[in-house]
């Protein structure tokens, strides 16, 4: 299973609106579940078995909560039994699918 998310914090009473470190607590469980991940702009993606992925994301939550009054979790899913390493392979086939095309255009 992938699972894409965002968690932010609201009611922080930071004037700035900034919650890098929130996100950042939030980032110190996914990288310390020791599960595959990656971190973007927007989203942090986690790849794991069901029940493992949904811990890491309660706990990551459960981390940006202390920064604010409530949270506002953003959760996106490919669940796809029997497949693994996933994470990067579909990376992988876009990019093959992108140089197969600039082939074809040349």
């Amino acid at each position: 299973m992938l699972v894409a998310f965002s968690v932010a914090p609201s009611g922080t009473g930071r004037a700035d609106g900034s919650v890098h470190d929130a996100v950042a607590a939030a980032v110190r469980i996914v990288r310390a579940s020791g599960l595959p991940h990656r971190t973007t702009a927007m989203f942090t993606e986690i790849e794991g078995e069901w029940d493992e992925v949904m811990d890491v994301v309660k706990r990551a939550t459960d981390a940006v909560l202390a920064y604010g009054s409530r949270a506002s979790l953003v959760l996106k899913a490919d669940i796809r039994p029997g497949f693994t390493g996933e994470l990067d392979a579909k990376i992988d086939r876009l990019g093959a699918a992108l140089a197969d095309e600039d082939d074809a255009a040349r």
